[in-house]
């Protein structure tokens, strides 16, 4: 029988009752197997399953824990790491029938941390093909679903993995965020996701050291858990030349004081169509923030969709440049949207991909100057609740008949601005019990005050995460 209770309980909690030795990292590893099984029939949130290496590992942390050995902060804590993150000796297919026998001989250096942390991998998580997509659905895989709605998508392109997390099967699980992936699918799954600050956790995974949009992060269920899973896995690395140093000095637990805090409020960005309930709740949240001791004032970005047409070019740049060699061979059997922004890359000039530049200074010219007034921003993560599975993307990237943007996420914004983290909190339900996330963006590198404001907004949701009917 699956202890549900144990499924729920905080990464936190499993690592402090490890240490103290009233639970067992074994019955803990168990139970996290035996509610994969339980929920991946229903969902898809896993592709890969290690049940013999996990336990076999819970065993020694088991006895290590016997002998008064900490391996570190999440000492025997069961976690998922997305299949986009190569992982030394086991399948990292990218959701692709490219990779789909391609077994890394190193893992990434975010999995080495968290391992040297003391967690357990359980299993890797689906993505879509090279993580492209809002939507975790992938030729190799298939459709991952919504926790709270089996006809609705997770989000993507971390959706596995908030599936995971959101329906207990692990505490936390790694994702990878270059427009939202991270924050996506927590706000679509009801869930707690981190982009931190640009090359506060190492990314070097990408043929290309010099990517400025990419970022690890986590899916978790609390805050408090966002934090020490930035806190294990941050720090400089010269493997990316390009991470910070020196590390933050992440300290637990976080304090949700805002007294003092001024705290900038956009419910739309400026140019998006938001749906009144998301908005409601955006707003609910404001005061929650102002019940907390902060001061919230609207404020008018400016911006409009050349933001998102922007990134939309980019990316297709990004997927040609690193992924574009298979095309020739692997066309057909490729999914049809990745192809498509694929040759779009192929087919952009270098000047005009510089240019997209232009765009992004525009849009720091705007943010920057709130951001020296006020210590962040708070918005809405997505534009509305989780659409159906099997949708096309391009049904969202169009105006509506009054001008205003139907895209789905106000999340790829600050890929653009990457230095500035952002975190998701699950903020309420619309009228069909659908998750809503609202979005805390920080000012350049202060990942620690985007955390506090995230546990104040999550100590005012009641704890934030709720459980899903499954």
């Amino acid at each position: 029988m699956v202890d549900l209770e144990l499924c729920y309980a905080s990464a936190t909690d499993l690592a402090q009752r490890i240490r103290c030795g009233t639970i067992s990292p074994v019955d803990v590893v168990r139970n996290s197997l035996a509610r994969i099984e339980e929920v991946q029939p229903q969902l898809n949130g896993f592709c890969f399953v290690y049940p013999e290496e996990a336990l076999e590992r819970a065993r020694a942390a088991e006895a290590a824990a016997t002998k008064g050995e900490v391996w570190g902060p999440l000492h025997g804590v069961p976690i998922a790491i997305k299949d986009l993150t190569p992982t030394r000796g086991k399948r990292t297919t990218m959701g692709s029938r490219i990779y789909e026998h391609w077994v890394p001989d190193k893992d990434a250096a975010v999995v080495a941390r968290l391992i040297g942390a003391g967690a357990i991998m359980v299993g890797k998580t689906t993505t879509p093909e090279f993580a492209s997509s809002t939507f975790t659905e992938s030729p190799l895989w298939g459709i991952t679903r919504n926790p709270w709605d089996r006809e609705r998508t997770p989000g993507g392109s971390s959706g596995g993995s908030a599936v995971a997390v959101a329906t207990g099967c692990v505490a936390l699980a790694e994702g990878s965020d270059m427009g939202g992936s991270v924050r996506i699918p927590a706000s679509f799954s009801g869930v707690v996701g981190l982009k931190p600050s640009f090359g506060r956790i190492p990314f070097e995974i990408l043929p290309s050291q010099f990517d400025s949009i990419s970022h690890f992060g986590p899916l978790a269920r609390t805050v408090e858990d966002a934090a020490l899973f930035l806190a294990v896995t941050q720090g400089p690395d010269e493997r990316d030349i390009q991470t910070l140093k020196p590390a933050l000095d992440v300290v637990l637990p976080l304090d949700p004081d805002l007294r003092g805090m001024r705290i900038a409020l956009s419910v739309d960005l400026g140019y998006c169509r938001i749906a009144p309930q998301v908005e409601a709740a955006t707003r609910s949240a404001a005061d929650a923030l102002r019940d907390a001791g902060a001061v919230v004032e609207d404020v008018e970005l400016g911006w409009t969709r050349e933001i998102n047409d922007a990134w939309l070019r980019h990316w297709g740049v990004y997927l040609a440049a690193f992924f574009g060699q298979h095309l020739g061979e692997w066309r057909s059997k490729m999914d049809p949207n990745v192809v498509e922004l694929m040759d779009q890359g192929f087919a952009m000039g270098a000047v005009e991909f510089k240019r997209i530049e232009f765009v992004r200074t525009r849009q720091w010219q705007t943010l920057g100057p709130i951001l020296e007034r006020f210590d962040a921003l708070l918005c809405p993560t997505m534009s509305r609740t989780a659409p159906e599975v099997g949708r096309a993307e391009t049904d969202f990237v169009i105006d509506d008949a009054e001008g205003r943007f139907l895209g789905l996420d106000l999340t790829m914004p600050f890929n653009f601005v990457s230095q500035c983290p952002a975190i998701s909190i699950p903020f309420g339900f619309d009228d069909q019990a659908l998750p809503i996330g609202v979005q805390v963006v920080g000012r350049r590198y202060d990942d620690l005050t985007t955390l506090r404001i995230g546990k104040a907004l999550e100590t005012a949701a009641g704890g934030g995460y709720k459980r899903p009917p499954l």
